[in-house]
């Protein structure tokens, strides 16, 4: 956490550019028999400021994309899960394609759930090389009513997420962090409202920091 601290502090003060954006998402999930799971999410990015940090900013909405996710996983294990699907991204009225595969470990220390999950995801684009990443994010669910969050009870999640991209020559190196507060409605819907920061391009020089104010809303169908 200190480093990222020192990076946050030593990249604002490079004049590096920033943005604020809305960041909502919908997501249907489906098991069924033999220990298999659907998930479907739509996920919508709108920026409303963008700027150089110490400079005058530029507000304004702006819509940026919209993806359309299908994972389907399986528990192969005690609390593991092997998964793969597919993100149909539009942006600028053009359309990319992303192949995902997963591996997700989930354990129970008290009353905190901690998850690994491992992915990998290939882009393809129309006019444009492969981008090929492999993420790394560990989480954590902490209820705030006793051993675990019931209905009608909140909850918070915090997660770290690296990810390496390469497309080409080029690589980038990114880092995500998220805290959200949720809400279980009932064992079928639940909500959760946070803040999501991402940086990257540190690497080269020229970082770019964006602060997502994420809504997930959850439904098993």
């Amino acid at each position: 956490m200190a480093f990222f601290l020192f990076l946050f502090t030593h990249t604002v003060s490079s004049q590096t550019s920033y943005a604020w954006g809305l960041l909502p998402a919908i997501n249907l999930n489906k098991g069924f028999d033999n220990k298999w799971n659907l998930n479907f999410t739509i996920e919508s990015r709108q920026f409303v400021q963008k700027g150089i940090f110490n400079q005058t900013a530029n507000s304004g909405y702006t819509y940026e994309l919209t993806d359309f996710s299908t994972v389907l996983s399986k528990k192969i294990g005690l609390q593991s899960f092997l998964g793969g699907g597919y993100t149909l991204r539009i942006r600028d009225q053009k359309t990319q394609h992303r192949s995902i595969q997963q591996f997700t470990v989930v354990s129970k220390l008290n009353h905190l759930r901690l998850s690994h999950r491992f992915t990998s995801d290939q882009t393809f684009f129309k006019d444009d090389k492969p981008e090929f990443r492999v993420r790394y994010r560990i989480g954590s669910e902490i209820p705030l009513n006793g051993q675990s969050a019931d209905v009608d009870e909140f909850y918070l999640k915090l997660s770290n997420e690296l990810l390496n991209s390469w497309q080409d020559q080029d690589y980038d190196l990114e880092n995500r962090l998220a805290a959200v507060l949720g809400y279980k409605f009932s064992d079928t819907n639940k909500l959760e409202v946070g803040l999501d920061y991402r940086i990257d391009g540190f690497i080269d020089g020229f970082a770019a920091h964006v602060f997502w104010v994420r809504v997930n809303w959850y439904v098993k169908i």
